[in-house]
């Protein structure tokens, strides 16, 4: 009796995933966020330009890990086990911002803080969600942000702002998931980058 309980606890465990008697735990696969960024150039910077310092984004509670997250139901977040990020989507995510806003022209430079150049701006990203919602189908990707601009010299907030941006899935699994990501993670970037021209350029839409 003592042989059988043993091996039925181990047969439970092995099924379970928290136990293998051979080591042959499935393989992680690893993913990066990337856009199409075309041309590295950009437009030309203007000697006379502002600089903007960028902070490093801040995740939303439950995306700070490299796991990827799905949604079957409204408010529960869960995890892919097999199936992960590089780095957290708030970190990956920073240096495509750096660079998306480095093109626009707008600015003499865009530096990922910490640094030690004098900025005249800094921005600050807090709320970066990346989650896979399977609660239609076809499954889509939701990307949510808020950016905060601040002008240095007086302390003073320029605008904030909450980003949102929906891509559908081509597949419904991780890998869809990972490709519907980096479709709204340009379209953020976009949204961000052209928010960002209207406050330094003292436009309407920066409070919009």
């Amino acid at each position: 009796m003592r042989i059988w309980t043993i091996a039925a606890w181990m047969f439970v465990l092995t099924a379970s995933g928290c136990f293998s008697p051979r080591g042959d735990a499935l393989p992680v696969h690893t993913y990066q966020l990337s856009v199409d960024g075309g041309s590295d150039e950009g437009l030309p910077v203007p000697a006379d330009g502002p600089v903007l310092l960028v902070n490093l984004p801040q995740a939303e509670p439950g995306f700070e890990t490299q796991r990827m997250v799905y949604v079957t139901r409204q408010f529960e977040l869960e995890y892919y086990a097999t199936n992960q990020w590089a780095e957290s989507p708030a970190r990956l995510f920073s240096p495509l911002l750096v660079q998306s806003a480095g093109r626009t022209g707008d600015w003499r430079t865009v530096v990922a803080l910490p640094s030690s150049i004098r900025g005249d701006y800094r921005l600050d990203v807090a709320g970066v969600a990346v989650r896979q919602e399977f609660l239609q189908r076809p499954s889509r990707v939701r990307m949510t942000l808020r950016g905060q601009l601040v002008e240095l010299k007086e302390s003073r907030v320029v605008s904030t702002k909450t980003f949102e941006a929906v891509a559908q899935a081509p597949s419904e699994d991780a890998y869809g998931g990972v490709l519907a990501a980096n479709q709204a993670t340009a379209a953020v970037l976009t949204q961000v980058t052209s928010w960002l021209q209207s406050c330094v350029r003292h436009q309407p839409e920066c409070n919009r």
